[in-house]
């Protein structure tokens, strides 16, 4: 059998067969969390977006909230739970981490959110553990949280 044929077989049997998939999870990555009142970069890579980010292919507008910032971080973490296949890993006063997976193949993004409470906005960082691109899915998934922050 040819190593294409058991790949597909593989791939088919993985997406017929019920249960949670962690085929394509990958590894969480190390350099999560603040670091300096910051997130990490984003890869050169087109699969994640970042508040701090710079160039237009990784940046993306931060939250901003006019609550209370306990409030605000509240309200995120209803809109992040609103959202399906997502898991809340870590949550502070000021920091959220969760995984995102995707509902097909099991791909894995990592979402951080780190309030900044003198500028009164909450950064964001969103990223595919694997791959090179992401379809847009980082992107459209931190304005989807946006919208829902927003009307909570």
């Amino acid at each position: 059998m040819s190593l294409l044929a058991v790949a597909a077989l593989s791939i088919a049997i993985f997406l017929v067969i019920p249960g949670e998939k962690i085929m394509f999870a990958g590894k969480r990555p190390a350099n999560l969390g603040p670091q300096s009142g910051k997130l990490a970069p984003c890869p050169s890579s087109p699969n994640c977006v970042s508040s701090f980010s710079q160039d237009a292919e990784h940046k993306i507008a931060p939250l901003a909230y006019n609550w209370e910032p306990a409030d605000a971080m509240t309200k995120l973490k209803g809109a992040i739970e609103s959202l399906p296949k997502t898991k809340i890993i870590t949550a502070t006063d000021n920091y959220i981490y969760a995984e995102f997976t995707s509902r097909l193949m099991g791909f894995v993004d990592d979402v951080e959110f780190l309030l900044d409470e003198g500028a009164k906005v909450i950064h964001v960082r969103s990223a595919s553990r694997l791959g090179e691109s992401d379809l847009g899915v980082n992107r459209t998934r931190i304005e989807t949280i946006r919208k829902e922050f927003d009307r909570l």
